[in-house]
């Protein structure tokens, strides 16, 4: 018997991620039978790709419960812009449904704490799709911290970058705002704050931070020009505009509202656009930041994340009582000025030779995790793995918590307890599932 899905936020993610695959590959299984947003526009755009199947229900966005009614979902599918998450979450777990959520869970540790208490009450549960886990690079990483290589894990240094043209559009669209996105801290860092937490084992305890804006905002250094509400389409000032010269011959992808995708206009969402200036006094978020997170086993992470680089990729070394191990990758090869290696891991006995290790690197989006993450979701888990890889609320919980508490640390200038992030709830059981 099919499994029926219902997607909240007709983004581009919830179509090529998820509706895609539930409509083609996973079609025997699989059937997607409602879809919601707040602009019409969308549900134009979901014909226009998927034109066998316009028979799917289309509902607004306080349509949430007569589409439930109508439709009878077993699963409802959140991808919409950040701050919806929490309210299809919840509703749908109010009415014991099960749900797959986009990253991050949601935008605030208040809102993380409704999810939880409405999870535990339901007969739903919560799958939050942290892709990054699947990438086979990091699953090795996961792999051998889990058979004990490492040892008892004390400490791991994260340094996450963004270049100047996947940075800066963060700053075109709604994730500059915090009340949107929760910052760069929770859109962006839950991926790197779950890797973590998911690596390790561990569950974080509190958080330091430094944190500014740099780059971005109407004191860039870059600013051509002192106006605001400037759109890069339109703009004088763009021939003098650094990051527009370097850029402009691409057009920014946008995973949740909407890439540059045509539906009889170059910009077709209602009151909507991704080329918003990137020097407009509006932005309220942080482009570099600095943070240490504490955790339960008594591992310290030191995390590092900047989105204005001349190239992309991370560095990262987790540190153990029996050993070290070390990586670096380059993301974007086509955007990176220089010649870049194949990702591997050098792995370094406490007392004994370097060892470096080859993984064999799959296509697909994320490092190669979306496709084994979407067999996960549509066929099940698969149980041979000898370690949890599915992340649920908890884990969604945890990483949007970190991710507060480093912004809310830049502001308070204290460290900042992920219990008081979720309004003192505690867990008991183990990080993973």
């Amino acid at each position: 018997m099919k499994k029926k899905y219902a997607i909240c936020g007709v983004s581009g993610r919830a179509l090529g991620m998820f509706a895609k695959p539930i409509l083609t590959t996973h079609a025997r299984r699989c059937d997607l039978v409602a879809i919601l947003d707040c602009d019409p526009a969308r549900f134009e755009l979901y014909r226009s790709r998927f034109p066998e199947h316009t028979a799917v229900g289309t509902y607004g966005e306080e349509e949430f419960g007569k589409m439930i009614d109508e439709t009878r979902p077993d699963v409802v599918i959140v991808a919409g812009r950040d701050d919806t998450h929490a309210r299809y979450i919840v509703a749908a777990l109010e009415r014991d449904l099960d749900v797959i959520t986009e990253k991050p869970m949601v935008t605030t540790g208040e809102d993380a704490r409704r999810v939880l208490d409405a999870e535990r009450v339901s007969k739903g549960s919560v799958t939050v799709t942290f892709n990054y886990r699947y990438a086979p690079i990091h699953a090795k990483i996961k792999e051998m911290v889990w058979e004990g290589k490492l040892g008892r894990i004390t400490s791991v240094d994260l340094n996450w970058y963004l270049d100047t043209y996947h940075g800066s559009s963060y700053f075109k669209r709604w994730n500059r705002r915090r009340e949107m996105s929760g910052g760069l801290s929770i859109h962006k860092s839950t991926h790197h704050f779950d890797l973590v937490n998911w690596w390790i084992g561990q569950k974080p305890v509190e958080a330091f931070a430094y944190g500014a804006l740099h780059y971005y905002g109407a004191q860039g250094e870059l600013n051509p020009g002192k106006e605001d509400g400037r759109h890069c389409g339109t703009c004088l000032s763009a021939s003098r505009c650094a990051y527009h010269s370097r850029w402009n011959a691409r057009h920014v992808q946008d995973d949740h509202l909407g890439q540059l995708d045509s539906v009889g206009s170059q910009f077709p969402y209602t009151g909507y656009r991704p080329d918003r200036c990137i020097f407009d006094d509006e932005i309220d978020i942080e482009d570099t930041y600095a943070a240490t997170v504490k955790y339960s086993g008594g591992a310290l992470l030191s995390y590092s994340v900047n989105f204005s680089l001349p190239y992309e990729g991370y560095r990262l070394a987790i540190n153990g009582t029996k050993g070290r191990l070390e990586t670096i990758e380059y993301h974007a090869p086509s955007r990176t000025p220089f010649p870049t290696p194949l990702q591997t891991i050098d792995y370094f006995p406490l007392f004994g030779s370097k060892e470096t290790i080859h993984v064999v690197h799959r296509e697909g989006g994320h490092g190669g995790g979306d496709p084994l993450l979407l067999n996960d979701l549509f066929l099940g888990e698969n149980r041979e793995r000898p370690f949890p890889i599915l992340s649920g609320a908890v884990d969604g919980a945890y990483s949007v918590a970190t991710g507060e508490a480093v912004w809310r640390s830049v502001k308070e200038h204290r460290p900042v307890a992920i219990a008081d992030v979720l309004g003192g709830w505690k867990e008991s059981e183990p990080i993973e599932r």
